[in-house]
């Protein structure tokens, strides 16, 4: 049974449905299904202006849409919720001087693990995103690609351990999650991720990047102007036609010499 499973999921611009407005121009998000599973790893695809971030947002609650979304095993209370589901949104907004290790310390606030085991947590995440040497650092002082780590591995320290998430169901929602980061930590929150699908986290992240996208991905999601394109293994979805339809460039996909997965190489 799919952990997330989405079917015709749409969404309005806020104030034009309550108006009786049938106009597609208004459709954020139009008529989308997927599935997701434990320990899969889906990724969202497209150009500016899609969908993407809108439709990540409906699965977290934080906007109304119509439709069918079901998470097997969420719970309805908002404290066990939170032990289950994480969510990195594309901006996060932090102006308060808290030291690194606090501001990963707000994830384990919904948990019950007690003191110590929250600090080792909070220590294992800092570790993970390769920012333990800032620890005792202010967050307002870090470069815009440190923040983004040190938020990255407090959405990690959220659903961390299988035994603290009820129906042992977890899933983390990253919109954007290597944006600000370079070549080396791109790869190594990438590997994170996939270190937390092979522990049974569904994961569900938007990318504009597309071959990292279809190198880590078990599934993509492609969309464009709010309605999907396709949906698959990076194979299925990776093609000339694809991205010529979804960027409108002429591209070859060629295989990975390592991974034998799509690559996307502009002519």
């Amino acid at each position: 049974m799919p952990l997330l499973t989405l079917k015709k999921i749409t969404v309005h611009k806020p104030g034009r449905q309550q108006i009786g407005d049938p106009s597609e121009a208004h459709v954020l998000v139009d008529d989308i299904s997927a599935e997701l599973s434990a320990g899969e790893v889906l990724s969202i695809i497209g150009p500016n202006g899609a969908g993407k971030s809108t439709l990540l947002k409906a699965i977290a609650g934080d906007i109304p849409y119509t439709g069918e979304l079901k998470i097997n095993g969420a719970a309805n209370d908002a404290k066990l919720r939170a032990r289950q589901i994480a969510v990195l949104p594309q901006l996060s907004l932090l102006n308060f001087p808290f030291r690194v290790s606090e501001v990963v310390a707000l994830a384990r606030i919904p948990h019950s693990t007690g003191n110590q085991r929250d600090q080792d947590i909070v220590s294992e995440a800092l570790t993970l995103m390769d920012i333990d040497y800032l620890a005792n650092r202010l967050y307002t002082e870090l470069s815009g690609g440190e923040k983004q780590r040190v938020q990255l591995a407090r959405v990690l320290a959220q659903i961390w351990s299988v035994e603290d998430a009820p129906e042992r169901t977890r899933l983390l929602l990253l919109d954007e999650p290597t944006a600000a980061l370079d070549l080396g930590h791109q790869q190594q929150l990438m590997n994170a991720i996939r270190l937390f699908a092979q522990q049974g986290v569904a994961v569900l992240m938007v990318l504009h990047d597309i071959n990292l996208a279809a190198q880590y991905s078990d599934k993509l999601l492609a969309l464009l102007c709010s309605q999907r394109i396709a949906f698959g293994p990076p194979k299925e979805v990776v093609t000339v036609k694809h991205v010529k339809t979804l960027f409108g460039i002429e591209a070859d996909v060629i295989k990975h010499p390592v991974h034998d997965t799509p690559v996307v190489i502009g002519l």
